[in-house]
């Protein structure tokens, strides 16, 4: 018992917050509860369904779990010869109330008469409950034999118009799918974030053409509330909850900003969702100017909203898991997770946290899971998603540009920002600090424009008004919007921001105005304009007042596009590998991220209530950037994939999307990735798959990759129960036992390998499934710098469903500890190209403590 006792306790000491000024206030000696999650050793609901199925006329080794809601035939396996027997919907409501009920009885019993607060009863992927409790009665639960596992709650935070055009969607997938008009129907994403606008035309089912089915193996609901009222669902926006308990508890929820409902008040939820699955052909119109039409990636799939972040504080994972957990029940296909934990999770192994063993059993029930790599790079091992079951995907560029420029009247040109119109000449230049009139306050910040009644207008009025663009602008103290408003009632003809030399390595998005304007992001050419801005003044030797203003400029406008850049590249803030095994930064046999997709200056919809960012308030579409934008774009071409392909595991659709990635962009040159926050476009050497994976995402050749890697959940158990001191973990997460069957991580199927530690020499194996027609494929490889490969067969020939196993010999041939890249290629007749990435760290070729 004792020895067992101290895992138990494993306390996910993550996110101690502060016990707030909530409606349940306890006494003063408790201000130290907070929120835990307590796993029970008895099964989940997911897990008893198991054994009600009986599969007909087959015998498998595995098992598979899998879950039925009402339709009789609907179901979500990884092998396609099932046949469900059994109708559980209506058994399983009454089996979740009965263990709500246990849980209410425990809690009652261990803590009697204690003060305690339970905010949900887990009872789908996972048998527990989150209850906020002191430590010392953590410690009483952590004692019960009942109990197998308490952890601390933690905290989490957030981490598109033309890429379908980029990733050549309208001649490839969707063709392949009959068009946009049905591309990705019937399957259902899951969105795990901000909420959703429900009045968006993204998510309108109004589609006079083709009408929205009903997706029948789909049970969600939508919650009504004053700002979700009913009618806000339809058949295409088909489920909507918000969870919220844990923060809610904390005292630091803020009813005004954050709706306890599922409306979207930061506009993050509302943007991913459409990019994974918004209407197609939805025109995007921002500060009045049209910017083209919208499309998800998969435009006719399904939406359910499960909405566990809010716009004043991020997230927890009590919250995350209770909507993952519900997202599961309810019999979503595709979980969406544009969220990634702030700190890296302590213990045995990063895997073992609350909401990637969640996921582990998601993946259990069949359903596909994409989450954001983190925008913490570009420092080696800054990945914040660890775990072998999840797609996890990093941002890169894609190949449209809004650029801006301004011409000074000494005909030097200098480059800038903005989404503005141009003038049709050269107008002259007032910088603010020279405008201004007697009642002006002699505030710092008056140069940045931001209240008109600072300013002589007669200077200004006809002239482009120069305002400072300082961190105040970063803060959101200060704003474009603002300093647009003071030109207007100023009668200027543009503004020109010039940056303050203390704002370094900040990325300007590009800003919407709806007057002529430009935002130059570089402090060297502020200089420049500033140098000629300065030896153009006709000024007073004495009194230094101005007696004329002689600098003149043309802005050229930024709302045309250009197609010009080299893209892809992956971008600096993108998180990278290798990935951390555990919180000693030990580095795991596992490659992340998985793959990298579109994620920089992403046009899609954005919620009327959405108070994330101040340029696009009140607007109904905004442009962003991060790996948040990147996932849903995987999320939605994995829809079209197993619309295609509805038999194949969450493991073949992720072998699929990494097998055909590309490795080069449209020059035909290696793929980039941005090294450093200043001047990333100067700073960039070609991408090793620590930073992109397996590559850039092909959504033509996904939907017919030849070859396939499958992994099955019993594989990921093997390969949990195969680290070192896991065994009580995984049985408290999962409430199996580990028994005779454990596995080295670089035994398990995945379609790349990772060698952190190669002493000498290694062998792998690797499975390939054919799903396509007969081939024979011819074998390719270059070996890691310091390390000699050898891969048998070098040729083969393989049929439908036919298996084929690679040997790959690794042998070290130098001492070097810098990480080293290769590759393998399978190359077949019928035109399928298989591409898996190798890595290996540490190499040592021979002893040298005996030399």
């Amino acid at each position: 018992m004792e020895k067992d006792f101290s895992f138990k306790l494993f306390l996910v000491v993550l996110f101690l917050g502060v016990f707030g000024n909530c409606g349940l206030c306890l006494e003063d000696e408790d201000l130290d509860a907070a929120v835990y999650i307590v796993t029970l050793k008895q099964a989940p609901v997911s897990h008893l369904y198991g054994e009600e199925l009986r599969v007909k006329g087959h015998h498998h080794h595995h098992h598979h779990h899998s879950k039925n809601h009402g339709s009789g035939n609907v179901s979500r396996l990884d092998k396609p010869s099932f046949i469900l027997i059994s109708n559980t919907s209506h058994k399983h409501a009454h089996i979740a109330s009965s263990i709500s009920r246990m849980h209410d009885s425990l809690l009652r019993k261990v803590l009697r008469g204690e003060k305690y607060l339970k905010l949900y009863s887990y009872h789908y992927l996972m048998n527990g409950f989150a209850v906020l409790v002191t430590p010392q009665q953590a410690f009483k639960l952590a004692n019960r034999r009942e109990v197998s596992n308490v952890a601390l709650d933690f905290s989490v935070r957030t981490a598109t118009t033309h890429t379908p055009q980029f990733l050549g969607l309208p001649l490839g997938a969707w063709a392949q799918e009959g068009g946009y008009e049905t591309a990705g129907e019937g399957i259902v994403i899951g969105f795990i974030d901000t909420g959703i606008d429900p009045t968006h035309p993204s998510f309108s089912d109004n589609t006079p053409e083709r009408h929205y089915p009903v997706p029948q193996h789909f049970s969600g609901i939508c919650e009504v509330t004053r700002d979700f009222p009913s009618g806000s669902c339809n058949r295409k926006l088909v489920g909507a909850r918000h969870f919220a308990a844990s923060a809610i508890t904390r005292g630091i929820f803020n009813t005004t900003q954050d709706y306890a409902s599922p409306f979207d008040g930061d506009g993050h939820g509302t943007h991913t969702a459409s990019i994974a699955a918004g209407n197609h052909g939805i025109r995007v119109v921002v500060a009045g100017h049209h910017f083209g039409d919208a499309s998800g990636m998969a435009p006719r799939a399904h939406v359910a909203v499960y909405k566990a972040l809010y716009k004043s504080f991020g997230g927890f994972a009590a919250d995350v898991v209770a909507a993952i957990d519900q997202a599961a029940q309810d019999g979503v296909d595709i979980i969406n997770l544009s969220i990634t934990p702030n700190r890296r999770p302590p213990g045995v192994a990063t895997f073992f946290n609350p909401i990637d063993m969640a996921l582990l059993s998601a993946v259990k029930a069949g359903i596909f899971v994409v989450q954001a790599a983190g925008n913490t790079g570009p420092s080696p091992k800054s990945i914040s998603s660890f775990s072998p079951w999840i797609f996890t995907v990093g941002a890169s560029t894609h190949d449209r540009v809004y650029s801006n420029s301004i011409v000074l009247g000494n005909n030097i040109t200098i480059p800038g920002v903005g989404l503005a119109p141009g003038t049709d000449s050269m107008y002259t230049l007032v910088m603010a600090s020279h405008a201004l009139n007697d009642t002006a306050a002699n505030d710092m910040y008056v140069g940045e424009c931001q209240d008109a009644s600072s300013f002589n207008q007669t200077l200004v009025q006809g002239n482009l008004l120069v305002c400072s663009y300082s961190v105040r602008f970063v803060l959101g103290l200060s704003t474009i919007k603002q300093a647009l408003e003071t030109a207007k009632n100023l009668s200027a003809v543009g503004v020109v921001f010039c940056m303050d030399p203390f704002v370094i390595g900040f990325q300007i998005n590009p800003t919407p105005m709806r007057l002529p304007g430009i935002i130059i992001p570089s402090a060297n050419d502020s200089k420049i304009l500033l140098q000629y801005y300065n030896s153009s003044l006709d000024q007073d030797a004495v009194t230094k007042k101005i007696r004329r203003f002689g600098a003149v400029a043309c802005i050229s406008g930024g709302l045309k596009a250009n197609f010009s850049l080299s893209a892809p590249s992956v971008m600096f803030y993108s998180a990278r590998g290798p990935d951390p095994e555990d919180s000693f930064l030990n580095d795991a046999d596992i490659l992340k991220p998985n793959l990298v997709a579109p994620g920089n200056s992403i046009w899609a919809a954005w919620s009327s209530g959405g108070m994330d960012s101040v340029e696009f308030e009140g607007e109904d579409f905004a442009m962003m950037s991060g790996t948040s934008m990147a996932a849903p774009h995987v999320a939605g071409l994995a829809a079209l994939i197993k619309q295609k392909n509805p038999n194949l595991s969450t493991a073949a659709i992720g072998s699929a999307l990494s097998t055909t990635a590309s490795l080069y962009n449209n020059n035909g040159g290696p793929i980039l990735a941005q090294r450093s926050y200043a001047n990333p476009d100067s700073n960039q050497s070609p991408a090793t798959p620590f930073d992109m994976g397996s590559g850039f995402v092909n959504a033509t050749a996904a939907l017919d990759p030849g070859l396939i890697f499958d992994t099955s959940y019993s594989d990921y158990m093997s390969f949990l129960c195969g680290i070192n001191g896991s065994a009580p973990m995984v049985l408290n997460y999962t409430g199996e036992s580990c028994g005779e069957s454990t596995m080295n991580v670089t035994e398990l199927n995945l379609p790349s390998i990772t060698i952190s530690r190669l002493n000498q020499s290694r062998t792998v194996q690797r499975t390939l499934i054919n799903i396509a027609g007969n081939e024979t494929y011819a074998v390719g490889w270059s070996a890691p710098y310091g390390a000699s490969i050898k891969v048998t067969p070098a040729r083969f020939f393989i049929m439908w469903g036919q298996q084929q196993v690679l040997n790959v010999v690794f042998n070290a041939t130098m001492n070097n500890s810098s990480p080293s890249f290769g590759r393998i290629g399978l190359f077949g007749d019928q035109g399928h190209v298989i591409n898996i990435p190798l890595s290996v760290i540490v190499k040592i070729a021979y002893n040298t403590t005996n030399s």
